[in-house]
């Protein structure tokens, strides 16, 4: 018997996996628009579990969640929960679901003060200060959804698999692509970390960890980033459940 069903609902794709008050067991990912009640009962089966917990960024997937709980309590990761940290922000409803885990799961797991780098469809940078109070962060455009710009909006540049380049000089228009989309793209997340460290944390030890679809590629190689934690957002669901019991 699992304690929880977790589920991660983000723009592109949505996480699951059931979970123990302790540890997740594996994870499941599934694209967001396949994302059914039928989907979801498909996921469960036969398996009993006390609570479905939640993080969901598209509400119009909020209903299949509603409808294949079979009886069991959601809780909704809202501002309104106990988070183990607290919110410094002007309008906390405005801040995304998934963001508010990754802030409770970094407090728990790694300490305060933090900086989480969540490489989805968006790259979001979510700060928790030192008082354990998240207080803000930074939206750009994610990886993806750039280099997809690209392809779509020119004449002659191809669609680009995502790896690590060869080198800086691109020997052919994707080499080109790729070093311009994971080299650059790490100078966008380098200086938006100094950024933070420099109006917040100026002589301050810093806990920056990365999560998300691309926080392999793109966080493994830079040296700002003292963690790569690929079920961060998920961790955090776990986290929350077991503070409201």
């Amino acid at each position: 018997m699992a304690d929880y069903l977790l589920i991660d609902i983000s723009n592109s794709f949505t996480k699951l996996a059931f979970a123990t008050r302790q540890r997740i067991s594996k994870t499941t990912r599934i694209e967001t628009p396949r994302l059914t009640n039928a989907a979801l009962k498909r996921f469960i089966r036969n398996r009993k579990i006390d609570r479905v917990v939640v993080c969901s960024v598209v509400p119009k997937k909020n209903s299949a969640v509603r409808s294949a709980a079979k009886g069991a309590k959601i809780l909704w990761l809202t501002p309104k929960v106990k988070l183990g940290v607290g919110i410094d922000y002007p309008n906390p409803k405005a801040i995304g679901a998934d963001r508010l885990a990754n802030a409770a799961a970094v407090a728990a797991l790694y300490g305060c003060p933090a900086i989480v780098v969540d490489f989805g469809t968006a790259v979001t940078f979510d700060i928790v200060s030192a008082q354990r109070k998240y207080i803000g962060g930074v939206i750009a455009p994610g990886l993806e959804s750039m280099t997809n710009f690209l392809y779509q909006r020119t004449a002659l540049l191809p669609r680009l698999s995502l790896r690590e380049p060869r080198s800086a000089v691109g020997r052919s228009t994707l080499e080109a692509m790729r070093a311009g989309a994971v080299i650059g793209y790490r100078g966008l997340v380098r200086e938006i970390i100094a950024r933070i460290k420099a109006e917040r944390f100026a002589r301050q030890k810093v806990q920056v960890i990365a999560t998300g679809g691309y926080a392999g590629l793109i966080g493994a190689r830079l040296g700002e980033i003292d963690s790569v934690h690929p079920n961060l957002t998920l961790e955090g669901l776990r986290i929350v459940a077991n503070l409201n019991l």
